[in-house]
């Protein structure tokens, strides 16, 4: 067992090549670097996601333990996912790249995709390898996205395909009034008793079809707002997005089969999250709803990039999780373009609390992995 006290982490600081420090001091990007006391790591890996917090990763400890550098890392987003544009986390993920390579000493950098930051890695690699991404609407592409450092590995760990992916299919279908987070359409209503579980294929599949016609119809209404706020001189505006625990494998363990308890979600019971005022895409500007949560526009979705990642690529999935589920594991591992890919499933939950040392047994599980590959720390 890695002695995990062994371990010293400094605090990083960068500046964005869009974003310098602000009025209060702080820069836009911000990490901690976690290594084995007295270690100069030729290897490391740099964690980031959408929205959470990363710099303390559940990984980040038994990695460095174990040689590895871990740069846990923060984009301008961290807690700020209403204001989340695609092309300025990359930027800010860059940034990230380059210290390690140019400040800590690193000679290859992993990319760590976990959970929703698996798509956002993702992304990061595609945009490295192969710019294509296009700007937000009304904005300009900075230069600095057509220059990131590619990576050199690429692990995903219980991640979600993508954020327009996951938004959709656990969003609810049966709301009616956007504006009222009580509305329901009890024929699309997989809360209502008379619906299931278990729900027979049909109501799956008008229920599915309903979900990602909610997606498309709030991009319509997004389009078109931002059209009308054009028309008085504003730019965008921010919005609530009600209803967001509704995805049926929630309360029907034949879906998707696997480990996972049934009748829960990452907030609890999820019939009770689904009414509260808590969940992903909660608040938006209309900008990052479609930089981020939109089916159609979105260039968050995680096929896409993953089919532009070449690199030798790990695809680990706990097999007790309650919001990623086993088909997101073998669509991830199917839509890499590598020659040099594996798929690895295993128990525990999520976020690897149990079962007891299954933390240490992922991280032992990435660190042979890579050194049969070479990348030794």
């Amino acid at each position: 067992m890695p002695d995990l006290t062994n371990v010293d982490r400094s605090f990083v600081a960068l500046e964005s090549p869009t974003a310098g420090r602000n009025g209060a001091g702080f820069h836009p990007c911000q990490g901690l670097y976690h290594v084995r006391a007295g270690a100069r790591p030729r290897v490391a890996f740099i964690a980031s996601h959408y929205n959470v917090d990363f710099s303390e990763h559940y990984l980040a400890s038994h990695l460095a333990e174990r040689g590895f550098g871990f740069l846990g890392w923060n984009t301008r987003f961290r807690g700020n996912e209403a204001f989340f544009l695609l092309e300025h986390a990359l930027i800010d993920i860059g940034a990230g790249v380059r210290w390690l390579r140019e400040s800590a000493g690193v000679e290859y950098v992993v990319l760590l995709g976990n959970s929703g930051g698996g798509s956002l890695m993702a992304a990061y690699q595609s945009q490295a390898v192969d710019p294509h991404i296009r700007p937000s609407p009304g904005m300009a592409l900075p230069a600095a996205v057509e220059k990131l450092p590619a990576c050199d590995a690429y692990v995903s760990l219980n991640a979600h395909a993508g954020r327009p992916e996951v938004l959709t299919a656990w969003m609810d279908p049966a709301v009616t009034d956007e504006a009222d987070p009580l509305s329901v359409d009890p024929t699309l209503d997989m809360y209502d008793a008379a619906n299931g579980p278990p729900y027979d294929e049909a109501f799956l599949s008008r229920y599915r079809k309903a979900q990602a016609a909610r997606n498309d119809r709030i991009t319509d209404w997004v389009h078109a707002e931002l059209a009308r706020l054009a028309e008085h001189g504003a730019r965008d505006r921010a919005f609530l997005l009600f209803r967001t625990w509704a995805d049926p494998r929630l309360l029907d363990g034949s879906l998707d089969p696997s480990d996972r308890p049934v009748g829960v979600c990452y907030a609890g019971d999820p019939m009770r999250a689904n009414y509260s005022p808590r969940g992903i895409g909660l608040t938006n500007t209309l900008r990052t709803w479609l930089s981020m949560w939109s089916l159609r526009d979105s260039q968050c979705r995680g096929a896409p990039h993953l089919g532009r990642i070449t690199t030798p690529a790990l695809v680990i999935q706990s097999l007790a999780d309650t919001g990623v589920f086993p088909s997101d594991a073998r669509s991830i591992h199917a839509a890499l373009a590598s020659g040099d890919k594996e798929l690895v499933l295993l128990p525990g939950d999520h976020y690897l609390l149990e079962p007891e040392h299954i933390r240490s047994e992922v991280a032992e599980r990435i660190t042979v992995w890579l050194a049969e590959r070479g990348l030794r720390p």
